[in-house]
């Protein structure tokens, strides 16, 4: 992203918290159609069927630990700073020479001003080797090297 592009990071954030909605939308969908599912099993396949109903009691399981972590994230994303940053923190949007990251919740990549943008969890390794650097610092992971360019 060129420097002199005024960041928007109010829509940025928007952006996020759009794609973490779905994401949390697609987990009760997929909650409720499995909850169906295993209703439909019980009443028409009795006790014949236990073990299939447990790996799909299972499954909600696993579905509802995973609608708990983007519930929680949705939390953090609303106590999010739209603030420009000196350094690389939580709510920071970084540009290095390998890309740009923002350092929120992880959803993947998104596009924002026609650029493409990392999303990162505050703990994940890639923000915890940049926290606290500033703009012209460099950092390594994985035997890669980046070199900060500007934050926001």
């Amino acid at each position: 992203m060129k420097t002199n592009t005024v960041m928007d990071k109010s829509r940025l954030l928007d952006t996020v918290k759009n794609k973490l909605l779905d994401k949390i939308r697609k987990f009760e969908k997929l909650i409720e159609d499995t909850r169906t599912s295993n209703n439909d099993t019980k009443s028409s396949m009795g006790d014949k069927y236990e073990t299939g109903r447990e790996m799909l009691q299972q499954e909600i399981n696993n579905l509802q630990r995973q609608l708990n972590e983007a519930l929680n994230q949705k939390t953090l994303l609303q106590k999010m700073s739209t603030e420009t940053f000196g350094k690389v923190q939580n709510g920071a949007l970084v540009e290095t020479d390998k890309g740009l990251f923002y350092i929120a919740v992880s959803v993947g990549e998104i596009i924002f001003h026609n650029q493409k943008v990392m999303t990162v969890s505050g703990e994940s390794p890639l923000a915890k080797a940049m926290a606290g650097l500033i703009a012209g610092q460099s950092f390594s992971l994985n035997n890669t090297s980046q070199n900060i360019k500007h934050i926001w």
